[in-house]
């Protein structure tokens, strides 16, 4: 019954009590993502998916279902709900997860992580079934998540050394003035007692052994595996590049099939930065999309030789802008692409018409660089002021011909 005003509509009277109340069932519509959710998951097979406690034991206090659990999992990740307990409050106020949840009121606990990449491999399967991917061009990113580990946790090698380095000078003072201490022992007015100049000194000094025994240890840690970083708290979480605003914490790769815009793939990594991770992610999507060849355009972050390389012996053709930079390009110089490859003649044009020709043979990273040089006419070059100091050096590794193709089709 809805009482009427001259003005405003009043409403149902709460204390009104209702002969045949409204079904749950009412309020959620047909279209309702909670519906696919509901189907989605009833459709898993999530013993198969490693999930814990599927089948109930007969006897004990009974539990909750995994695949209830998962749907509240699944809501929260549509919704944006990323707090265990903000979930566990919908359940006491959102309609659609009284539906969903059948008027459970779970306390959601971290069990079964291990399972959720299969059910996210068991989604991208379904999107695939119904054709909701293009599987013809992906567009691959990262974004960094903030880990549980505090920045003053967390250590890398150029921080250890420092600290170590810092601890050497101060327990050098230290000892420098306990020894200029322990001369005036004896002297008239001389105060080396417990609360003294040099028991003071000597607190000080132990205090710094110790801080620095714990970060030689933790040095020498890292020299024993081979990382450059440590953590403390979440040993796999890494300190990320300063403008990404997250301190440590993690990488996660996306790749997106760009028909629909859904993930195809997803993997978390510590790696700092987005360079040589192109290759496996694009690679990885293409597993779970089945497809032998696919495009991929990346931001210049994945702008490495190696990566761009791997895409193509995998079937990827990617397709990622090339930073300026260099220190040429840093004093105002001409850059790289100023100047152009004959891939016949094996010899670069410079802006001033002049040949470089190879000259030079040298070692960058695990490839053969080429130095293309010519020094008689960077001499006489009405360009050398926008050019150079002395002569210009234009450096070419030997596979970067992958690199120009790449170029070519961003131009095209």
């Amino acid at each position: 019954m809805i009482y009427f005003s001259m003005a405003h509509l009043l409403g149902t009277d709460r204390s009104q009590l209702l002969l045949l109340p409204e079904s749950v069932d009412d309020y959620v519509g047909p279209d309702n993502p909670v519906r696919f959710i509901e189907a989605f998951v009833d459709g898993l097979d999530l013993a198969s998916a490693g999930f814990e406690r599927v089948t109930a034991k007969e006897t004990g206090r009974p539990g909750f279902d995994p695949a209830d659990l998962l749907k509240l999992y699944v809501y929260g990740y549509v919704n944006r709900v990323r707090s265990s307990r903000r979930l566990e409050a919908e359940t006491h106020r959102n309609i659609e997860v009284i539906w969903l949840l059948r008027h459970l009121r779970p306390d959601f606990r971290r069990v079964n992580r291990s399972a959720f990449r299969q059910v996210f491999r068991e989604f991208v399967i379904l999107c695939r079934q119904l054709d909701l991917f293009g599987r013809e061009l992906l567009a691959v990113d990262g974004t960094r998540i903030k880990a549980v580990n505090n920045k003053d946790r967390n250590f890398t090698r150029r921080s250890l050394a420092k600290f170590i380095r810092e601890a050497d000078e101060k327990l050098a003072d230290y000892m420098k003035r306990l020894d200029e201490s322990d001369a005036d022992e004896g002297k008239v007015g001389g105060d080396t007692g417990p609360d003294g100049r040099g028991g003071d000194l000597a607190e000080k000094i132990a205090a710094i052994k110790g801080k620095r025994d714990r970060h030689k240890a933790l040095l020498d840690e890292l020299d024993r595996t081979g990382e450059d970083q440590i953590s403390l708290t979440d040993p796999d979480a890494r300190a990320m590049v300063r403008m990404t605003k997250v301190g440590v914490g993690y990488n996660v790769q996306l790749a997106v099939d760009v028909k629909h815009k859904l993930i195809a793939e997803q993997e978390v990594s510590n790696q700092v930065l987005d360079m040589g991770l192109l290759a496996p992610t694009a690679a990885a999507a293409m597993e779970t999309l089945e497809v032998k060849r696919i495009e991929a355009v990346a931001d210049r972050g994945y702008f490495k030789i190696e990566d761009i390389e791997a895409c193509e012996k995998a079937g990827v053709t990617a397709y990622v802008p090339k930073p300026i930079r260099g220190p040429a390009v840093a004093q105002g110089f001409f850059s790289k692409e100023d100047f152009r490859y004959d891939l016949e003649k094996d010899v670069y044009l410079c802006p001033g018409e002049h040949v470089l020709s190879p000259r030079h043979f040298g070692k960058s990273r695990d490839n053969v660089r080429i130095d293309y040089v010519n020094r008689d006419a960077c001499k006489a070059c009405h360009l050398r002021e926008r050019c150079t100091k002395s002569f210009r050096r234009v450096s070419r590794l030997e596979n970067e011909a992958v690199l120009d193709r790449m170029a070519a089709r961003l131009a095209a």
